[in-house]
């Protein structure tokens, strides 16, 4: 039997695996695998439901998935395969507005219920952690929770410490991560061996789907050539931001040894990466000239 060969971490396989009402335990799984030892949930109502056909001309608008569960919580689930500027930011807004729309004119405070932004993410978040599952809510210096109202779950798949081996004595959070790292390189025999759950299963049974769907298999592939072209974008963007930053020291320090008075440095800023360069080979001429 040959592998499962779709990657579940490309956003248009995470909404089909888990935004589709056809598949909403799998769904039930994977949030209380996250939740931990938060009240149970056991059913979920998609508010953005994913039927995998009939979206128009919105083929790269991949949206969250939005849910409620049977105790009325709100729910956005998301992947993420890049760190944008203003993430942080950006997810703390998601939750206050599932928060915050829920109240409607004549409603009272007391009738909201708890937001959950879970966010899963290919790349690490926060460089000095270690935990792969990190739980974000109100609470004081002392870690004495305010409320439970506003949370922000995310995993980190980089931070993954579990082994085929040592598989079976991982948390539910750790299962969920192997599954979402390894899934496309494994054999449906291979899930069902290692996840004795039956959602695995199933979670893999949709991945398969899409390799028999010509349709559902071209949007697949057209969505995972856009993030790698979107990570490599924001990879070379980092990359010359860093060669911008080396340049403007190296003119700097070229500027001050020739006394030259420095440019406004919003000026400097204005430059591309070729303008920097030419202007730094000129002030290097130019102290090799006086040291002639």
């Amino acid at each position: 039997m040959s592998v499962i060969g779709i990657n579940p971490t490309v956003d248009f396989a995470f909404k089909l695996m888990l935004g589709s009402p056809d598949h909403a335990r799998v769904t039930v799984h994977f949030l209380n695998a996250i939740l931990g030892n938060q009240t149970r949930i056991t059913s979920v109502e998609f508010l953005n439901p994913f039927l995998g056909k009939d979206r128009g001309d919105d083929k790269l608008s991949i949206l969250d998935i939005l849910a409620t569960d049977n105790h009325g919580r709100q729910l956005n689930i998301e992947i993420q395969t890049t760190i944008p500027l203003g993430i942080l930011q950006r997810l703390a807004y998601y939750d206050a507005r599932l928060f915050v729309d829920q109240i409607k004119d004549g409603e009272k405070y007391h009738q909201l219920r708890p937001a959950i932004v879970i966010c899963v993410l290919t790349k690490p978040l926060f460089s000095q952690r270690t935990e792969l599952h990190s739980d974000f809510r109100l609470r004081d210096a002392a870690g004495n929770i305010f409320s439970d109202d506003l949370q922000i779950h995310t995993l980190e798949l980089t931070k993954l410490n579990v082994t085929r081996e040592n598989l079976t004595n991982a948390t539910s959070a750790e299962r969920w991560a192997y599954f979402l790292s390894n899934a496309e390189i494994m054999t449906e025999t291979e899930i069902r061996e290692l996840f004795a759950e039956p959602e695995f299963e199933e979670a893999a049974g949709v991945l398969e789907m899409i390799n028999q769907s010509p349709e559902q298999l071209q949007e697949y592939r057209a969505r995972k050539k856009f993030q790698m072209d979107e990570i490599a974008r924001l990879d070379y963007a980092r990359e010359e931001g860093l060669q911008k930053g080396e340049l403007l020291g190296q003119i700097g320090i070229l500027q001050s040894i020739l006394g030259i008075s420095e440019p406004i440095r919003e000026h400097l800023l204005s430059y591309d990466l070729s303008q920097l360069k030419d202007l730094s080979q000129k002030l290097q001429q130019l102290l090799n000239q006086r040291g002639n």
